[in-house]
């Protein structure tokens, strides 16, 4: 069995950037649990706080159970999301207890501040895990996981490396449904890319609550993350060129330097490949 956790900033990142490869995972016995390093409170724009991040993680447990995986959220506040100490230290212990072989993150290059958080918080975690008196109080990792980025499309400073690709065909009408629980992430970006149309605000908040706002939002998430463009050599490695050819939807990682650095063997053994 290998043990896969997905860290996200938000509730709704993990199930984006990962959600085919997470149920791949689980439909061959893997262990997965996906983890928003915040509870997403401001998210939306008719509601925020505590009823907010409630409904948001009552969302990706819905989300999860489409999966097949466990999703949970932590109490940090959406937007302040800092690479503290006790912030590393809970990175640190939550990948100890998953006994994690696979750690996934976002890049610490990202457009939002908690996105680049995360990705600052579990590269600081790739050696502390092994380390046997930082966080005594949760026994130390004997083997280092393999941290792995995220797919983005950000190039400064560096552009995102697609060293492994999945192909998530079987599994793109499960990240779908996934997708659809997570149905305030899909009004707020609805929101937020009607806002710029010049119309009232109260019109834009009561367009991006309806189901064809919703739906369509869902439509260009899954396309944007789910897309085999642009993958076409990485998955030509994997599968071979004829085969590539064919696949629509796919899902890619980066192998990150901070931790064990697995070679192709070890690739096709930890992949649903």
């Amino acid at each position: 069995m290998v043990r896969v956790i997905i860290f996200g900033a938000h509730p709704d990142d993990c199930e984006i950037v990962a959600g085919g490869t997470a149920a791949k995972w689980a439909a061959a016995g893997h262990a997965v649990m996906a983890v928003s390093l915040t509870n997403g409170d401001i998210g939306h724009f008719t509601q925020a706080g505590g009823p907010l991040a409630r409904r948001r993680a009552e969302e990706i447990r819905r989300a999860g159970e489409v999966l097949g995986i466990r999703s949970i959220s932590l109490d940090n506040h959406d937007g302040e999301l800092v690479p503290s100490l006790e912030n590393r230290r809970a990175v640190t212990r939550l990948i100890r207890e998953w006994k994690a072989d696979v750690v996934v993150s976002h890049r610490p290059n990202d457009y939002h501040p908690d996105h680049r958080s995360v990705g600052m918080l579990v590269q600081d975690a790739g050696y502390m895990v092994t380390v046997p008196y930082w966080c005594p109080d949760t026994p130390h990792l004997r083997k280092n996981p393999a941290f792995f980025f995220s797919r983005d499309g950000f190039r400064t400073p560096n552009p995102f490396r697609p060293d492994v690709a999945v192909s998530i065909d079987d599994q793109i009408a499960r990240k779908r449904a996934a997708l659809a629980c997570l149905e305030s992430a899909m009004e707020f970006m609805g929101f937020i890319d009607l806002q710029g149309g010049g119309e009232p605000d109260d019109r834009v908040r009561e367009r991006a609550l309806t189901a064809a706002s919703k739906a369509a939002v869902l439509e260009n998430v899954l396309r944007r993350s789910s897309t085999a463009d642009g993958l076409g050599s990485a998955l030509e490695k994997w599968y071979g060129k004829e085969r590539a050819g064919s696949i629509r939807f796919a899902e890619a990682f980066e192998v990150c330097e901070y931790g064990r650095q697995p070679e192709e063997a070890e690739l096709r053994a930890l992949f649903p490949l």
